[in-house]
């Protein structure tokens, strides 16, 4: 979009006058405006035509303006094609799919709204810039006991991840669960590792007879692993490997110099076995429509001024906006979807707004229910329950069972000599993979299944000092240069599906808007467990084998969760007796209600979920589409 198509009306504006601009600017020719009235008292205002560009201007809301009146569509015969609930990665997908085939979409989030640029406060700070330069406070930590479990608690972007206090959940056994209840969800804060999947993976349930078959196999979401890379971005390298997909990549990151050296002495003491591999990742390396590439400062977590790694706010909800179909509405938390038992179909879903507790109906033909796999399940529980006292989706009596997330935090490290003159430049926003090896081909383990490596080398920066050994001039003046070079690596397990891994819905304690919280009670088995020494083992015998000095295997201790891949409470199968959807990701028990994030999953694989979430999600929604127009659904 041009400049001078852009109107900003400042929010000091006075309203009549605001009024009297709007007016004006709407009847000017050219414009066409898509307007979204939205609790509490703001107006949201679009240009679908022509595209914007999420670098320069805002995805959306494009402009903020207090509403001169009762919200006209805030009411029970609120209609769309289409309602998706949570706008997340897989939220986000479904929203942009369906609108651009025509559907009237109203996007439901439960929290805030983050705008694209605007509200990324601290991707442009620098440490001193902010209050503890970046370093957690003992108030902060008091404040998110389950935060702190783990890295992903800091100052920066504390206000990204589910506030504790207001939505808190029952451990009956340890479980670390990670929340961005937000527009855009975990896509901001999301470490962007993307990996297809492989018919290894696929088949392995009903290899092994563990749990239910897939549904599908590779070749029915090969096509949409390439319709999402080519939207999305991922780069990454060809490796030939039937077990890790090649994929549609932008070029790679490259390696650095003790990464491919210690790459090269991998290959040749395993025969090509284990490959060290740079990590494919959601970062573009070019631009992309009205996306800049990526700028190595590695701070996606706290949001991309850039667009350079995809999100909901860099991606598909541009996308979305610029059909004029969509509706977005945050602070809106979906309780229940309605289920009609005479037509056995949902019509629609009830919503608590977080601000003002009022409850809304809106109503559609079908509902995307994409709001994190926990969160899903807990909405699917708490629907119909006339019907079923399991919920929606419970006649299996699968709902709720099947947890599963990877385990990691096992693997090894060590020093490497020399390449003192050598060091890297900017900071790479991913590291490197080493795919699965472990039961793959002729390899057989006393366990199941297998894992992968993340990992990284760089050398040690100043932060190597300790202050008690040195002092003055000489000392400052010897930590300006770079230290030695090390390298670590951790395995990133797969997890398998026992029913008896479960969440259930707890009446007897409530969130703060008076809603019953979900109970955990799942943890990992004797298989994880043989799966952990292998992985802390091989990565100590890989680095050793590479010339690695002073290599140390470690395992730090996993709780189910920390790994943030919640799947499984809601799984794909064949039979409406073992499982909750259909291959299409269809409700057995609704046929016009789909579920596409992790909740759908059957099993685990080893790799890095999100990029299959959005390859159901894409093809979930065609599918979708094609039934309304056969009047299926």
């Amino acid at each position: 979009m041009s400049k001078k198509n852009i109107r900003r009306i400042p929010i000091t504006t006075p309203i009549t006058l605001r009024r009297r601009m709007l007016k004006h600017y709407m009847g000017i020719p050219g414009f066409t405006w898509i307007v979204h009235w939205l609790p509490p008292s703001t107006l949201y205002v679009s240009v679908p035509s022509p595209p914007r560009c999420p670098v320069t201007e805002p995805a959306c809301p494009a402009f903020l303006l207090p509403a001169p009146g009762p919200n006209p569509r805030m009411t029970s015969s609120s209609h769309y094609d289409a309602i998706v609930v949570g706008s997340g990665i897989s939220g986000g997908w479904a929203a942009k799919e369906l609108t651009e085939r025509g559907l009237k979409v109203l996007l439901l989030e439960r929290g805030k709204n983050i705008e694209h640029i605007k509200d990324y406060v601290n991707a442009l700070h620098a440490p001193w810039q902010v209050p503890h330069r970046g370093r957690d406070p003992v108030a902060l930590k008091n404040a998110h006991p389950v935060l702190k479990r783990d890295y992903v608690l800091s100052e920066l972007n504390t206000d990204w991840w589910a506030d504790e206090a207001a939505s808190p959940y029952i451990e009956k056994k340890p479980f670390d669960w990670f929340r961005g209840y937000h527009v855009g969800g975990r896509s901001l804060m999301w470490g962007r590792q993307s990996y297809r999947w492989s018919d290894l993976d696929f088949e392995a349930n009903a290899r092994e007879g563990i749990a239910v078959d897939w549904p599908i196999r590779y070749a029915d979401l090969a096509p949409w692993y390439d319709h999402v890379e080519r939207f999305a971005g991922i780069s990454g390298s060809k490796e030939g490997l039937p077990h890790l997909p090649d994929g549609q990549f932008m070029p790679p990151m490259e390696l650095n110099v003790v990464e491919k050296h210690v790459a090269a002495r991998i290959k040749a003491a395993f025969n090509d076995t284990r490959r060290l591999i740079i990590g494919r990742v959601a970062n573009i390396t070019q631009p992309l429509s009205n996306r800049v590439n990526c700028q190595y400062r590695n701070k996606c977590w706290l949001g991309c001024p850039f667009g350079a790694y995809f999100s909901t706010q860099s991606s598909t909800l541009p996308a979305a906006v610029a059909t004029g179909n969509l509706t977005l509405r945050p602070f809106s938390i979906v309780t229940r979807v309605l289920y009609d038992k005479d037509a056995k179909r949902a019509r629609g879903v009830e919503v608590l707004d977080a601000e003002t507790n009022q409850t809304f109906e809106f109503t559609s033909k079908i509902v995307f229910v994409c709001a994190s796999a926990f969160n899903s399940a807990w909405l699917l529980m708490n629907s119909a329950t006339d019907v079923w006292p399991g919920g929606l989706g419970s006649s299996s009596g699968e709902l709720g069972h099947n947890v599963m997330d990877h385990h990691f935090r096992a693997g090894a490290s060590g020093q490497v000599d020399g390449f003192d003159d050598r060091t890297s430049f900017g900071r790479r926003p991913t590291g490197y993979y080493i795919p699965r090896f472990r039961n793959t081909g002729a390899d057989r383990r006393d366990y199941l299944r297998s894992f992968g490596y993340q990992g990284h080398a760089d050398r040690s920066g100043w932060q190597r000092g300790i202050a008690e050994l040195g002092i003055g001039a000489d000392f400052k003046e010897s930590l300006r240069a770079p230290g030695g070079w090390s390298i670590g690596m951790t395995g990133f397990g797969e997890t398998l599906p026992y029913h008896d891994n479960r969440i259930s819905l707890d009446h007897s304690v409530k969130d703060k808007w008076g809603l019953p919280v979900l109970a955990m009670d799942c943890e990992i088995r004797d298989n994880e467990h043989k799966m952990r020494l292998d992985m802390k083992n091989d990565a100590a015998e890989m680095l050793a084998a590479a010339g690695v000095k002073n290599v140390r295997a470690t395992d730090d201790g996993y709780t189910l969760g920390r790994g943030i891949h919640e799947m499984g409470p809601a799984r794909m199968g064949r039979d409406p007796k073992t499982s909750v959807l259909n291959g299409h990701n269809q409700v057995w028990d609704a046929p016009n209600v789909f579920v596409t994030d992790g909740a759908c999953m059957t099993s685990s694989a080893c790799v890095n979920p999100s990029l299959t979430y959005m390859a159901l999600t894409a093809r979930a929604a065609e599918f979708a589409v094609a039934e309304l127009k056969r009047r299926n659904l």
